[in-house]
């Protein structure tokens, strides 16, 4: 299956995010080479830790974005990519093995029998499927390859990395969608997306996590041998950084993410307590009632949410088995991606090679573009490009268990009796 988009030369990206909505639309040209044309973006309300708590507020934030990047590039638009991130989403390993005619190397028929192997009566109950990827091949258990054609073999095997998330948050965030007149053509995890955009080839070919910092949520994918090969996400973001800030400084969530703009670090250094910065007190708006904290007092409200952030990421590496992998580098993207000193911690508590990403893997990228915010919207667009994914034909929502059985045929007497 070819992504829709193939056939056209406009594709449009929605990033919808817990603090932000983005939408990029772009030319391709024939040697795929991407040109973005009009861009908009606006603050998002109906949303919180990347899912959708509000449909028309959702909806409207949606329909500002994607106005304002139709009047810039001039040209209206039906389709989109659109991200799908929070908290549950989750990834599993299917493996498949079929026997293989010895007599004549690997064809186009072997692979697309192992991948319908892996993936036949695929059981996702409760569940979207939002990625069917096929990660790598074996031929007769050897190494790993990413192309086995005309390869001679007894046994091929692959491994099938699906990427799965809550069926009722799949239904709103397309709800949020067809209200705002458009159609999803392709959607694809947040950090997978950002994969795209920020990585360096070398990077996914000896193995890196994109850790995509939003508002509401932090997303997580992983890649090895230049495909993705696990997706997480945690429900702490930029926001509970802010809210810290506007609790413990009894201050305004404005005003708090002022604060963490202007004066936020990651991390305390001794010339924090001989700094102070003003604080406009929640409900006051006369600024003879400014007070002045030291900076050391927002710093230390900050330094513990980012600790603990970096503390679960380093959990879920640990989970996938690469927390001890010296050669796996962390990528850092995201807005709050943006924060001072956030690498330098992440170095520290995850033991690791850190870097801040930025969506670089486009030509002519507008400069406002070029900004770790935008890495998720920026890789949408790139996904159209990418290799397809082979989907089933076919998956099981439910699994109908012995009881289910018995009350179907009863159902079945019922009605015919």
């Amino acid at each position: 299956m070819t992504h829709s988009f193939n056939r056209y030369s406009t594709v449009s990206a929605l990033d919808i995010g817990s603090s932000k909505i983005c939408c990029l639309i772009a030319k391709i040209s024939k040697d795929q080479k991407i040109n973005i044309i009009g861009y908009g973006h606006n603050e998002s309300k109906g949303i919180k830790n990347g899912i959708i708590t509000d449909i028309s507020q959702a909806t409207l934030s949606v329909c500002n974005a994607v106005e304002s990047a139709e009047q810039m590039a001039n040209e209206r638009i039906n389709n989109v990519i659109v991200n799908v991130s929070g908290e549950k989403i989750k990834s599993s390993i299917r493996e498949a093995t079929i026997a293989i005619n010895r007599n004549r190397p690997v064809t186009d028929l072997d692979i697309n029998k192992v991948i319908e192997k892996g993936t036949n009566k695929l059981n996702i109950e409760g569940n979207e499927l939002i990625h069917c990827l096929t990660t790598g091949y074996r031929l007769d258990m050897g190494e790993e390859t990413k192309d086995p054609h005309n390869i001679y073999g007894e046994n091929l095997s692959a491994k099938i990395l699906l990427g799965l998330t809550p069926e009722v948050q799949y239904k709103n965030l397309a709800s949020v969608i067809e209200n705002a007149h458009l159609e999803i053509a392709d959607k694809a995890f947040s950090a997978y997306a950002s994969g795209l955009a920020c990585l360096v080839d070398d990077e996914k070919e000896l193995g890196a996590t994109i850790v995509d910092i939003g508002g509401g949520c932090t997303n997580i994918a992983t890649f090895r041998n230049g495909y993705p090969v696990y997706f997480s996400c945690i429900a702490v973001g930029g926001n509970n950084i802010t809210n810290d800030i506007a609790w413990g400084l009894t201050t305004s969530a404005a005003h708090a993410e002022r604060l963490k703009t202007l004066h936020g670090c990651a991390f305390l250094t001794s010339k924090d307590a001989e700094e102070n910065i003003n604080v406009y007190p929640v409900g006051e708006e006369d600024d003879t009632l400014i007070k002045q904290v030291p900076k050391s007092e927002l710093i230390n409200i900050i330094s513990p949410r980012v600790e603990e952030m970096f503390e679960l990421i380093g959990h879920k590496l640990n989970e996938h088995g690469l927390k001890d992998v010296n050669s796996h580098r962390v990528v850092l993207t995201g807005g709050c991606a943006q924060l001072s000193g956030i690498r330098e911690v992440a170095m520290m508590i995850l033991d690791k090679q850190v870097r801040i990403g930025r969506p670089r893997n486009i030509l002519n990228l507008p400069e406002k573009i070029y900004n770790p915010e935008f890495s998720t919207a920026v890789g949408l667009l790139m996904f159209s490009g990418v290799q397809t994914e082979k989907k089933p034909h076919k998956v099981l929502h439910k699994t109908i268990n012995s009881d289910n059985k018995f009350l179907q045929i009863l159902d079945w007497l019922k009605q015919s009796f």
